[in-house]
């Protein structure tokens, strides 16, 4: 009798990993379905991903070939484009009304800034979140099976990173650049409270790209400064750094210090 509840319990066991497994491969296809059509109406631009793979058993996904576009009056192809973002994540958690993420790491990602420190694509593109976040989001879709009296579940990400960014920074009437960001990270996003809704993570996280990008941006305009400075001689050169230091100067109000 025990042998048989022994080889019952094991065949039950691997109908649940075969099960999972079957809904992982289900559910990349439709994780990608929906940060292509849910995501451009949180950010206004346009997302596409190459593909999404899951593991209800590990808890992780993969997400490959993100890229985010860029908003309408800009003319490079794209703001963000992600070979490869990895995602940890407590599987039991999917079913509650907290998502627990354990990691996110983002790796190698090409950033484009275009414009100007106080107008440009990064900082539209998180105005375009933050209103929706305050907005409270996209709109439930109709054929959502989510009632009205169950609300969406929110997420809590313990560990943000970004390693090995490239910024492509193309700067108003001063010529393209391209620069190294040092590693993004944050962390116990939406720990103290009842988690973010994905408007709230969004905005946080294009926050913290834009401010960082917008700090190496500057570093950058310095160096063009001087670089001018030397070419044109003290007095011309001086001319433009005291016009850069008063645009440098107002990055603490910009980026909410």
């Amino acid at each position: 009798m025990k042998k048989i509840l022994w080889i019952f319990g094991i065949g039950l066991a691997a109908l649940i990993i075969l099960v999972s497994m079957a809904i992982g491969l289900y559910l990349g296809p439709i994780v990608k379905i929906a940060m292509e059509q849910v995501g451009p109406k949180v950010t206004q631009v346009t997302i596409k991903v190459d593909g999404v793979d899951v593991s209800l058993v590990t808890g992780s996904a993969k997400v490959k070939g993100l890229m985010v576009g860029n908003p309408n009056g800009y003319t490079t192809p794209q703001a963000i484009k992600v070979g490869t973002i990895a995602v940890s994540m407590d599987p039991f958690s999917v079913m509650s009304n907290k998502i627990l993420v354990r990691s996110i790491h983002v790796e190698s990602p090409e950033i484009t800034f275009e414009g100007g420190l106080k107008s440009n694509n990064l900082s539209k593109i998180a105005d375009n979140v933050n209103a929706g976040s305050q907005n409270g989001g996209p709109a439930t879709p109709q054929n959502s099976t989510q009632t009205n009296n169950k609300p969406a579940p929110k997420i809590e990400v313990d560990d943000f990173l970004i390693t090995g960014a490239k910024v492509h920074v193309k700067l108003s009437g001063l010529g393209s650049k391209d620069i190294t960001l040092p590693d993004i990270h944050l962390t116990d996003l939406g720990k103290d409270s009842n988690g973010l809704t994905p408007a709230e993570l969004s905005s946080a996280i294009l926050k913290a790209i834009s401010r960082d990008t917008l700090i190496a941006v500057t570093s950058s305009i310095k160096d063009l400064a001087q670089g001018v400075q030397n070419l044109v001689g003290k007095g011309a050169g001086t001319t433009v750094g005291d016009s850069l230091n008063k645009i440098t100067s107002s990055l603490g109000g910009l980026l909410g210090k």
